[in-house]
C-alpha cells in the first residue's frame, strides 16, 4: 500500500442542509469523478472515504434527539439510521459509476460508544478492503451507547478512531466553504480565512469560531476543528486540510498532492 489518505465529503457539500433529504447530485457525481481521476493519476494512492449525513440524518436525529440518548421512542433511532443509509446509497452508487471501487461500511453495525464517545469499531474488514485495493466508505451514523442508550457518531469521530490504527499521512475534509473562517461566511458580513491552525493560534481560533448555519447535531465547525486538531496533536506528522468541494478539480488536486496550498491546514 502506498500513501493512505482519508477524505471526508461534508454533509453541507453533498446535500442542501436546510431542506429535508435534498441531495446535490450534480456535486456528488462531479466529486466522484474527481476521486476516480486522482486514483488514476496516483496508482499508489489508497483512500478511506467518509461523508456526513447532511439533511438526511441530521434532521431525523434532531427531531427525535437521538444524539442526546435516553430515548422514549426508539423509532427515532431506526428512522435516523435509515435516513443516513439513503444518502450513503446515493454516494456509493455515484462512486461506483465513476469507477471508484467503493464499499459501504455501516458504522453502527459494529460501533460501541460511551457517553457519546466512540470506543470501539471493527477494523478487520476495512484493513482487508484496503489490502485488496478497495475503497472503504464510512458515514455519520447512529450507534448504541452504554451510558445513554444511543448516540450519533460523526465521520470525524470515525476517522479519528481509524487514523490512530491505520496512520494515514493526510486527512482532507471537503465542505461547502473554503476552509475555516473567523466567522460564519453564510451569515457574517466580514470574515477572513484562517490559512493555518497550529499550537500558536489554536486557542484564538477556537474562541472566534461559530457553529455552522443550519441543523447540525454534530456541533458544527467548532466541533470539527476541535476533533481534527486533537488528532493532529496525537499523530505527529499528520496533515489535516479543510477545503471547499465546490471548486471543480480541487478535490482531485488535493488528493493527488500534499503540496496544494488551499483552504486551512491543521497541524500541531
Amino acid at each position: 500500500m502506498g500513501e493512505l489518505v482519508f477524505l471526508k465529503l461534508g454533509g453541507s457539500l453533498i446535500t442542501d442542509k436546510l431542506r429535508l433529504e435534498t441531495p446535490r447530485m450534480t456535486v456528488i457525481e462531479r466529486v466522484a469523478g474527481e476521486i476516480a481521476q486522482a486514483i488514476s493519476a496516483r496508482p499508489d494512492l489508497s483512500l478511506v472515504l467518509g461523508h456526513g449525513s447532511g439533511s438526511y440524518g441530521h434532521f431525523a436525529a434532531d427531531r427525535y434527539k437521538v444524539h442526546k440518548g435516553n430515548l422514549e421512542d426508539w423509532r427515532g433511532y431506526a428512522e435516523t439510521a435509515a435516513a443516513a443509509q439513503r444518502l450513503n446509497r446515493l454516494v456509493t452508487d455515484a462512486l461506483l459509476a465513476a469507477g471508484v471501487p467503493a464499499v459501504s461500511v455501516q458504522p453502527s453495525a459494529s460501533a460501541r460508544c460511551t457517553a457519546g464517545e466512540l470506543v470501539d469499531l471493527h477494523l478487520a474488514p476495512i484493513t482487508e478492503m484496503l489490502d485488496r485495493g478497495l475503497v472503504p466508505l464510512v458515514y455519520g451514523d447512529v450507534a448504541l451507547d452504554s451510558a445513554q442508550g444511543c448516540t450519533i457518531v460523526s465521520t470525524e469521530q470515525i476517522f479519528a478512531f481509524l487514523a490512530r490504527v491505520l496512520c494515514p499521512s493526510r486527512i482532507v475534509v471537503a465542505g461547502e466553504v473554503a476552509g475555516v473562517f473567523s466567522g460564519d461566511p453564510h451569515r457574517d458580513t466580514i470574515v477572513r480565512l484562517v490559512p493555518a491552525i497550529t499550537s500558536r493560534n489554536y486557542d484564538q481560533v477556537e474562541e472566534m469560531l461559530s457553529a455552522s448555519f443550519g441543523v447540525d447535531v454534530t456541533g458544527g465547525m467548532l466541533s470539527k476543528v476541535r476533533s481534527l486538531y486533537a488528532l493532529a496533536k496525537d499523530l505527529p506528522g499528520l496533515q489535516v486540510r479543510i477545503v471547499t468541494g465546490r471548486t471543480p478539480q480541487l478535490i482531485e488536486r488535493v488528493l493527488a498532492s500534499a503540496d496544494v496550498e488551499e483552504g486551512t491546514l491543521l497541524r500541531y
